[in-house]
């Protein structure tokens, strides 16, 4: 009887788990011969995808065709690096295999050779990938040695609100790696996180304006509440920073949610709501007042706690004029 792709247990591998691709090793262990593999692949019915790894259309493979490809090309192998997080950021396709192995690998994937790959992989995924806990270290970390600080944390925020890992687990990887590049700084972003700092923005004024200024702490990412049980707004909304103290609320304004003319309506109407419901004044900062003006901006912040009771002073930074 002939090999064929309609065989039941082939037939659920290229349709159910992995997405049209085959690696040869695999169609050998269920009954195929070299003579049957060689027919399927001059009638067409199996394409070359890379030597020993084949495809069951003659297309362009798509994103997933080729992470099971580069998988099967380096198997045992897994997705790694940017290409084990929810949102892969890189065409490339980047796969961890054990310490010292040399392989040759098809077009635009890589290689990242890990030591005790099988304590970090999660062989049940389709395809296999390195647990989201350590790709995450193994990105951020990889980002911060690169001096890439506000991307690393960006790539980190957008982890984490994907809600498929937590502070927690990041945290528990990377106290079981070594040699960790930008081990501190990672551990400062993570504990900023679980302080409420939710974008580079909010990073950026916690640690350029609020601290290095000795500003009094504010509360971060509160719910809005007004006198009694209401919300100024009628609506619950969150706020960046809140002296709750003082009365001072400060939102951080980055582009993308505040560039049109509805956005900046709900702004406004937020300020004036607090300001007349509960006497809350609003200081709207943008990137530029962080990143540009950050000494000129505490200053203002500080003149402007000043003025609502706080007996603090602004101390200069490293970088004050």
């Amino acid at each position: 009887m002939r090999f064929e792709l309609g065989h039941p247990d082939v037939a659920h591998l290229l349709r159910w788990v992995q997405d049209g691709v085959v690696a040869r090793r695999q169609l050998l262990d269920l009954g195929a011969t070299a003579s049957d593999i060689e027919r399927l692949l001059r009638r067409r019915e199996l394409v070359v995808a890379h030597p020993g790894v084949y495809l069951n259309h003659t297309g362009v493979p798509s994103r997933a065709q080729r992470e099971w490809i580069a998988v099967q090309s380096a198997w045992p192998a897994a997705l790694a690096f940017d290409s084990a997080l929810p949102a892969p950021s890189s065409p490339v396709i980047q796969v961890a295999v054990a310490s010292g192995r040399r392989l040759q690998m098809p077009e635009r994937s890589v290689v990242r050779r890990m030591a005790r790959l099988d304590e970090r992989v999660d062989w049940r995924r389709s395809p296999p990938r390195v647990h989201l806990e350590h790709a995450t270290v193994d990105v951020v970390s990889e980002l911060i040695a690169r001096d890439r600080v506000a991307d690393a944390y960006a790539r980190l925020t957008e982890i984490m609100h994907s809600r498929q890992t937590s502070t927690a687990h990041v945290r528990d990887a990377l106290a079981i790696r070594r040699r960790i590049p930008g081990r501190s700084v990672l551990e400062e972003m993570l504990a900023d996180l679980e302080e409420g700092v939710c974008s580079v923005l909010e990073r950026g004024y916690l640690h350029r304006v609020e601290r290095a200024h000795a500003l009094p702490r504010g509360v971060r990412q509160r719910a809005s509440t007004a006198t009694g049980r209401r919300t100024a707004t009628g609506r619950r909304t969150v706020q960046d920073v809140r002296y709750e103290r003082y009365g001072v609320i400060v939102e951080l304004d980055g582009r993308a949610h505040h560039d049109s003319a509805r956005a900046r309506d709900r702004d406004a109407l937020r300020d004036l709501a607090e300001l007349a419901v509960d006497g809350a004044l609003t200081a709207r900062i943008t990137y530029g007042l962080v990143f540009a003006e950050q000494c000129r901006t505490a200053t203002w912040i500080g003149s402007l706690l000043g003025r609502r009771g706080w007996t603090g002073r602004v101390s200069p930074c490293a970088e004050c004029a």
